[in-house]
């Protein structure tokens, strides 16, 4: 059996498994004679399309259920196939930016195991829960989900015990205001114009320059400018990288794209640490 790409391969299959079921029937009927029901007493002529939507709406939630199950299965799939152990609810610790924002965070889904030949580490699907109160004093949760990879290099505390490689999305004629009230931290500028356009970098103000500039060697850059799928950036935090990109992926593609540009950065995290 070929392996699963994504969960909707299987979705088809636990609708087609539900519906062979004589309880699913049974329920979808329930809900549309509710529905009839309602509908007779707002008047008999609408008790037929009552049961009609009733009907379609018990189809729907089935239909909603078998993507769950599908989801579900997928995720055990990748796992399986890829020898790692999946986690549900688990919280990621807060070793990073990224890891301490908002003000609520959870964990939907965790793999954790060999992720290639080289490394060991996790990859989760991660959100962050930001809440607001307008001036009705309505509170308003916005999520902000992501694709991350953790991987522990103790190797580069030594020469980097700080690095933060965000993907550019301010103004650079803001950069000078902004930077007044970064604290601890202090933005590094390379030459190359093609980092500039993508990335910025950010490290702790007592670090070493010429080892955080030797990190990015030119051979790195160019891999870092070409290579990445879009958004990508990663914060290294005492010998813990998160590497990550905005929403959830969900498929095996897009597992493997950022496990692969994860591993890719730790590797190059411990070849430096090694010269």
């Amino acid at each position: 059996m070929s392996e699963i790409s994504n969960a909707n391969e299987l979705r088809g299959a636990e609708f087609k498994t539900l519906t062979r079921k004589v309880s699913t029937w049974i329920w979808i009927g329930l809900i549309a004679v509710v529905f009839a029901v309602g509908g007779f007493f707002i008047g008999p002529v609408f008790a037929g399309a009552g049961f009609v939507i009733g009907f379609v709406i018990g189809l729907l939630i089935f239909l909603w259920v078998a993507d769950h199950r599908a989801e579900q299965a997928f995720f055990d799939a990748f796992a399986s196939a890829r020898g790692l152990t999946r986690e549900k609810g688990v919280q990621l610790p807060a070793i990073t930016p990224l890891l301490q924002k908002g003000d609520s965070r959870q964990t939907d889904e965790m793999f954790s195991g060999p992720l290639n030949q080289d490394f060991v580490g996790s990859l989760a699907l991660y959100t962050y829960t930001v809440e607001s109160t307008d001036s009705d004093g309505d509170r308003t949760e916005t999520d902000y989900p992501f694709t991350v990879v953790m991987i522990a290099v103790p190797e580069s505390v030594n020469d980097l015990p700080e690095l933060m490689v965000q993907r550019k999305s301010g103004l650079k004629a803001l950069e000078k205001f902004e930077d007044a009230f970064r604290g601890k931290h202090e933005r590094v500028t390379l030459e190359s114009e093609a980092m500039r356009d993508k990335y910025e970098i950010f490290v702790r103000k007592d670090q070493d320059p010429i080892k955080v500039r030797r990190f990015f060697s030119p051979s790195f850059i160019v891999w870092l400018t070409d290579t990445p799928p879009k958004k990508f950036a990663f914060e290294l935090v005492s010998g813990n990288l998160v590497a990550y990109v905005p929403k959830h992926r969900d498929s095996i593609d897009g597992f493997d794209e950022i496990i692969n540009v994860g591993c890719a950065v730790a590797a190059r995290l411990r070849a430096e640490a090694s010269e």
